[in-house]
């Protein structure tokens, strides 16, 4: 996964100045058919029964994983496309990126299916 640029800012601005910056409290998890990048962007899923989920990390050495399996809503009313992408955010809608990462392999979700990530499977490492 990659930080976003203005999370790489927080994270130098918290690390190297005596500057206070807020950190988030929670931790959301938004799907794309289009690659985010550093600035953001790229296409999240809208509608169809799509909403972000939240999702909890456990942190060890310099790695932080999904603690809890991530379970979306099944997509109702229409197919929600490929998913090739994932981000984590700070808020479930709008809220600021903090990271993005390409899927290993794109899934596909139909009208009926749910995109699930199990407890452990989502990893965020600073090397």
């Amino acid at each position: 996964m990659s930080f976003t640029n203005a999370h790489e800012t927080h994270l130098l601005t918290y690390t190297f100045t005596a500057t206070s910056v807020t950190r988030p409290t929670a931790w959301f998890i938004g799907l794309f058919t289009g690659a985010p990048g550093e600035a953001g962007g790229g296409t999240e899923i809208s509608g169809n029964a799509y909403a972000r989920k939240t999702v909890a990390f456990s942190v060890s050495g310099n790695e932080a994983t999904n603690s809890a399996a991530v379970e979306f809503a099944a997509a109702s009313g229409g197919n929600w496309g490929a998913v090739s992408h994932l981000a984590v955010f700070d808020a479930s809608s709008g809220g600021n990126m903090i990271v993005y990462s390409a899927l290993s392999a794109s899934k596909t979700i139909n009208d009926g299916d749910a995109f699930r990530i199990p407890a452990g499977n989502l990893d965020i490492t600073l090397d």
